[in-house]
């Protein structure tokens, strides 16, 4: 909750697509109980493939349909009285009982599988999505290697992550870079959710000393890739997904792909580099506050930037009042 002693304020779950599970985590007939969004819900994969999330609790009797929920056909089966409901959240079945209630029905989340991902939609006032996850083509490109996960959770709001990406600054005090790296203006897709920043920076590699571009795309709060530029005949990519457990906590997963010619040459080392660079940050994060109106100087003008940018993908409420002021 907000702190006006520490001067701490509490931000909300944004609204957005949200990475809930690499799509190897679940096979046909595969249910997984999760939590995002402050609410306890469940995960399966219909016996055709598709993904599908719920709210957890069955509506008959409260038992949480990822705890011993079991696939039929396309639908999950509650463990208790065996009720079944389908992808739209409806139930289809009850063994014992002709009839089914009209509000016999649980909450189904807009679920969307792409990058190797499974996105669901994420939205205070229950709106439908109005903007799309992109496709990356990197992953489905036999001239780049297979995508390499790396997942961690992170005690703090995910709006503190996101924001790392418009803060050359802290590159040389947390990460130990011996230059701030040169980042070019924002600049924004035509509906306003997504924006593109670039920074550049000299590094010495095993394949010599380039001048490399970092270009980092943004979809909403939580949603982005890098891509790097300036070794010939060379790319990587990092994508990523960061959800909110809840307010305090939240849960990140990363895809790296790099083009087959320089997999074994500098890959690995980039790889590595980005992977555990974040374990840098997390220490400032974990043991930070959140400031809604902070001091900011002249050279902190992409921070400022992204704050006025994100409030779009927040509902109203007392934290995000106290953010606008």
């Amino acid at each position: 909750m907000s702190d006006p002693n520490s001067g701490h304020t509490e931000l909300p779950i944004p609204n957005g697509w949200f990475a809930l599970a690499f799509s190897s985590d679940l096979v046909p007939g595969d249910v997984k109980r999760i939590r995002y969004f402050d609410r306890e819900l469940v995960l399966y994969r219909g016996r055709s493939g598709e993904a599908a999330v719920l709210d957890g609790y069955c509506a008959h009797l409260g038992a949480h349909l990822g705890e011993g929920g079991r696939v039929v056909g396309d639908s999950i089966r509650c463990p208790f009285h065996g009720w079944r409901y389908d992808a739209s959240g409806a139930c289809v079945e009850i063994p014992y009982c002709k009839r089914i209630p009209p509000r016999a029905r649980v909450r189904a989340w807009d679920v969307v599988e792409r990058n190797q991902m499974i996105f669901a939609w994420h939205h205070a006032e229950g709106k439908p999505p109005d903007w799309d996850v992109p496709t990356m083509p990197e992953f489905d490109d036999p001239d780049w290697t297979e995508p390499r996960r790396f997942e961690l959770e992170v005690p703090v709001h995910m709006q503190e992550m996101a924001e790392n990406n418009c803060d050359p600054i802290h590159f040389q005090f947390v990460h130990g870079a011996l230059e701030v790296p040169e980042s070019s203006e924002m600049s924004y897709g035509e509906d306003g959710r997504f924006f593109r920043i670039s920074s550049t920076n000299r590094h010495e590699t095993p394949a010599g000393t380039f001048e490399i571009e970092l270009e980092r795309d943004t979809w909403g709060i939580g949603l982005s890739s890098v891509r790097m530029k300036g070794i010939p005949n060379a790319g990587l990519l990092m994508f990523s997904s960061t959800a909110p457990v809840d307010s305090r906590n939240a849960h990140s997963r990363w895809l790296f792909t790099v083009s087959r010619d320089m997999a074994d040459l500098v890959g690995e080392e980039f790889i590595k580099g980005m992977s555990e660079g974040v374990l840098q940050d997390i220490r400032i994060w974990k043991h930070k506050i959140h400031r809604a109106d902070p001091v900011l100087c002249e050279a902190d003008r992409y921070l400022a930037e992204f704050r006025r940018w994100a409030r779009q993908f927040y509902s109203a409420s007392p934290a995000q009042t106290a953010q606008e002021e």
